[in-house]
């Protein structure tokens, strides 16, 4: 008697073979679990400000990596995960536009005394989702001029 789950049937079809699902679960990497262990500035007191001190932060990283996950599995519907990661793009400059505004908010040494390595993780997020961009373009092209041909 073979056990059978959904999730592993999930697995099985997830194309990893595919550049864009190695891509896709890079980024899913660096906007869930790495964002939750980096600092993404510290004040003036020294002390590390994590996203999980901000729920809006929180809620646009946990975005972000739940639209890489969705695209990860919606692999069949090529156009359809282009625009996941186009939207995905679109939270990450979201995220990187209010940590500017947060860094720059006030002149001096008011809120952020120094920038943590998290407030670039939108920008490495951002690299990975258009190199995902741009193999699922190459995979469209190949299968229409494929159709092309028949």
């Amino acid at each position: 008697m073979k056990f059978k789950c959904y999730f592993c049937k999930q697995i099985k079809k997830i194309m990893i073979q595919r550049i864009q699902t190695i891509y896709l679960a890079l980024a899913f990497i660096v906007s869930g679990p790495l964002s939750l262990f980096f600092p993404l500035w510290k004040d003036v007191k020294g002390i590390d400000f994590h996203v999980g001190q901000n729920t809006v932060y929180t809620l646009l990283f946990g975005l972000c990596a739940a639209l890489s996950i969705i695209s990860i599995f919606s692999y069949k519907k090529r156009q359809t995960q282009f625009v996941y990661n186009r939207l995905n793009m679109i939270l990450n400059f979201i995220l990187l536009g209010l940590f500017v505004y947060q860094s720059l908010n006030l002149s001096g040494e008011t809120l952020v005394s120094e920038k943590g390595i998290g407030m670039f993780l939108p920008i490495v997020s951002i690299i990975l989702l258009a190199l995902a961009n741009k193999a699922i373009k190459k995979d469209e092209d190949l299968v229409k001029s494929a159709d092309r041909i028949r």
